[in-house]
């Protein structure tokens, strides 16, 4: 193909302008030279709001120096964006993940301009968008302009999540490392709640897991199962090395039989290697990946989420720390529900028992101020390290009675009391 004219950064943000919409690429694939280029034009512009999921690096539009330059509407709150949401430099969206890519196409909330980090082109003129697919294809179809970051070190992934050059307005060459996530150490306990979880995972199940210890522990033993699949938001190193023990060959998925299915990759630079030009991993539009009509389709879907606390009755908070918001919805409850239609299907909320401070995870009620991230009724199965609760079809005391036996034995006396308060006049 004839050569391609790449052009500064700097050149490149030159089509922001103020009072226009401008989407971030996702996670480890966040364009960081764009970002700063951007934000070095902040005395500029006015009224530039800009949309994303997590994104990784630094957030330098979020310093209070550019209050009423640019705004941050974030469907997923992140520790770069954190304290921005509580002052107000930034707001939470809060959405399910596989419902934003219609907010795009459907008009709701317009692009003015994609910002994007992607592979170089083949020799086609194709580049891919790498380990972030998620809601970044909605965004690159829809926004007027498209501003990408052609990075050697992002891999070449397959799946949906490709774009042609000729649909790039402005092309920047770069070298840096894509955004890597350690692995978390496990503790004891993380173990222990990996081993409860095994324990409920099937041969043949189909995986969805999220990020951090508890679902890094629960890919960790399961590496004795056999042919496992995986239907996921999240490809993680723990997935990499099911694969390569041979007990995740996706076999007996009903879609996309054989290979692994996910929306976006955070790990190691080993994993990012590992994906790329990997013909047995498709990384796919969210809308797809996290639509339940889709995830039910596969046999015995066992989805591992977390929580930062659950009440006795059931209910999950996984994304607030009472009324200050923590993280964001995601994709939960798109998978607690696909996995609770699939035949044989696991919906798993799991969770360390205590807090780092020592308090009870498993409460009589949520902080004020909670979001209810899943409502109970959704939920079937609750891990710590003191086992499982098994909650489907379970009226509110028989679920109380096998809440409280899984929280940690210092709070189980306070929590049967206050049960009793709460379910004396029912």
């Amino acid at each position: 193909m004839s050569s391609l004219n790449y052009v500064t950064a700097e050149e490149a943000v030159r089509n922001i302008q103020s009072g226009e919409r401008v989407f971030l690429h996702s996670a480890a694939a966040t364009p960081q030279r764009l970002v700063d280029a951007m934000t070095a034009r902040g005395h500029e512009l006015s009224s530039v709001e800009l949309v994303s999921i997590h994104t990784e690096g630094t957030a330098p539009y979020l310093d209070p120096c550019f209050d009423g330059v640019f705004h941050l509407n974030t469907f997923f709150v992140g520790a770069n964006t954190r304290a921005a949401v509580a002052n107000g430099m930034a707001s939470y969206v809060p959405i399910f993940l596989s419902e934003i890519p219609n907010l795009f196409r459907s008009g709701i909330m317009p692009l003015d301009v994609a910002m994007v980090q992607v592979s170089p082109p083949d020799k086609h003129g194709y580049c891919s968008v790498g380990v972030s697919v998620d809601i970044t294809n909605a965004a690159i179809e829809t926004a007027r302009h498209v501003i990408a970051q052609v990075n050697e070190n992002m891999p070449r992934v397959h799946g949906n999540g490709i774009i042609h050059v000729s649909a790039i307005d402005a092309l920047v060459r770069c070298d840096d490392p894509i955004f890597e996530l350690k692995p978390p150490v496990l503790t004891p306990v993380e173990l222990r709640i990996g081993e409860y979880i095994a324990n409920l995972v099937e041969d043949g199940a189909t995986l969805q897991t999220g990020i951090g210890g508890i679902p890094d522990a629960a890919l960790r033993a399961l590496k004795g199962h056999r042919d496992l699949g995986m239907h996921t938001e999240m490809f993680s190193d723990g997935a990499m090395e099911l694969m390569r023990c041979g007990a995740l060959t996706g076999k007996k998925k009903f879609k996309q039989t054989g290979k692994l299915v996910s929306g976006f990759c955070m790990g190691s630079r080993e994993l990012y290697d590992f994906l790329d030009d990997n013909p047995m991993i498709e990384m796919r539009d969210i809308s797809y990946v996290n639509d339940t009509s889709i995830i039910r389709t596969n046999p015995k879907v066992t989805a591992i989420n977390s929580a930062l606390e659950v009440d006795i009755t059931g209910q999950v908070c996984a994304d607030s720390l009472g009324s200050t918001q923590y993280s964001g919805v995601g994709g939960q409850v798109d998978f607690i529900r696909g996995a609770a239609l699939s035949e044989g299907g696991k919906p798993i909320i799991a969770l360390n028992s205590l807090t780092s401070h020592g308090e009870s995870k498993i409460v009589a009620r949520l902080k004020p101020g909670a979001s209810v991230t899943t409502s109970r009724a959704h939920v079937h199965y609750v891990v710590t390290e003191y086992g499982v609760a098994y909650l489907y079809g379970k009226n509110l005391r028989q679920r109380a009675s096998a809440l409280i036996a899984v929280a940690h034995p210092d709070h189980q006396e306070q929590l049967e009391r206050e049960a009793f308060e709460v379910f004396k006049r029912h």
